[in-house]
């Protein structure tokens, strides 16, 4: 037996969005939004208690990024990685990191590497540390093997992808 939701309880962002067929999305979508405002705000507050109360979220995401696997990046692996269009607000972001010596770069012939200095390993460690603490054990209230979380990211990145496929079918109207 289907049971239809009653449109009246529909948790959705915009309701002009969610009428007739194909509603759900416009609640994906608000679920999307509510959990990136959630994961932005804790992205800074977890990066404040790692002791660095200066960086945004995307500046947070490109030091993560820039440490991961210990290898070194350039600005073009960090955006592809990251899904960032605009790679000016990434390169800014490397620029502020690496003011606050967060960062470390190398030219080599015309390309520039960026590394994680020892100071930004050292904040990445500390932010890991305040991410075990505070969210990964609370985890398991969630009910949820790693299996079901693994089947939820990989749809989130299917997801993505169709979202990409829209935007560049919406860019050629």
């Amino acid at each position: 037996m289907t049971v239809t939701p009653d449109p009246k309880r529909r948790i959705v962002s915009s309701r002009h969005l969610a009428e007739g067929a194909g509603w759900e999305a416009s609640e994906v979508e608000y679920g999307m939004i509510i959990a990136y405002n959630a994961f932005s705000r804790w992205m800074t507050r977890c990066m404040s208690a790692a002791g660095n109360t200066d960086l945004t979220p995307l500046e947070i995401l490109v030091l993560h990024n820039t440490n991961h696997r210990g290898r070194d990046k350039r600005l073009t692996d960090i955006c592809f990685l990251l899904n960032i269009e605009d790679t000016h607000t990434v390169n800014y972001a490397l620029r502020k990191l690496m003011k606050m010596e967060l960062l470390s770069s190398e030219k080599r012939g015309k390309e520039v590497f960026y590394s994680t200095s020892p100071l930004g390993a050292e904040l990445c460690e500390a932010y890991r540390q305040v991410r075990t603490r505070c969210f990964l054990d609370g985890l398991s209230h969630l009910d949820m093997t790693g299996d079901q979380m693994r089947a939820m990211a990989a749809s989130l990145r299917a997801l993505s992808g169709q979202y990409d496929q829209a935007s560049r079918a919406a860019a050629s109207l």
